[in-house]
């Protein structure tokens, strides 16, 4: 269980990995024990927020780590992609434009990033069960309705993403990606006020 809600609090990760830096480090392949994406545990909202007061969140594995930024670059660019059809605001499509060219860029660099790895890590992107819930809610609204909910979603989304960043940087499991996630925080935190600015 608290794996799966290491997952659900990573949110949106990684607004902007073009800032990283190159990870030469070696990672186990089965360091993701302690953090596997399980859609259909998240489902039961009170039993997470049960354990969340319960106990303190345990870090998350380099594995972890890794696939919760591959699903984070995927969810902001599905997200961002349905402002162009969806939004009805001016501000919030150019936001969700720079979106999609920065988290293109951030997927593009995170693969390359983990090939790099020995042995080599594969991304697992699959969508947690909240962001999918919500890419799902999103599909369904149109306008000012969408932008709203949009908004909310990516304030929501980066504070996660900024909260995980910062606990991975401090007690992660890998001296390369801790390194990585100290570098993303300024960028995360500076798209975190632009999301902020569209409500």
């Amino acid at each position: 269980m608290k794996s799966t809600l290491l997952i659900l609090f990573s949110g949106s990760l990684l607004a902007v990995t073009a800032c990283n830096k190159h990870d030469d480090s070696a990672t186990s392949a089965g360091a993701d024990t302690n953090l596997a994406i399980d859609n259909g545990a998240m489902d039961n909202g009170m039993a997470m927020n049960t354990v969340a007061e319960a106990a303190p969140l345990a870090p998350l594995t380099a594995q972890g780590f890794i696939n919760a930024a591959a699903a984070s670059d995927k969810f902001e660019i599905e997200t961002s992609k349905l402002a162009a059809t969806n939004g009805a605001s001016g501000s919030v499509k150019s936001f969700a434009d720079k979106m999609i060219t920065a988290h293109t860029m951030s997927s593009e660099k995170l693969k390359k990033t983990v090939a790099a790895m020995g042995p080599p890590v594969t991304p697992d992107d699959r969508l947690t069960a909240q962001q999918q819930s919500t890419l799902d809610s999103l599909k369904g609204m149109k306008g000012a309705d969408f932008d709203k909910a949009y908004a909310a979603a990516q304030v929501d989304g980066h504070q996660k993403t900024l909260d995980t960043l910062k606990g991975y940087s401090s007690s992660g499991d890998n001296a390369t990606l801790k390194s990585f996630a100290d570098g993303l925080i300024p960028t995360v935190t500076a798209h975190l006020n632009m999301a902020k600015s569209l409500r």
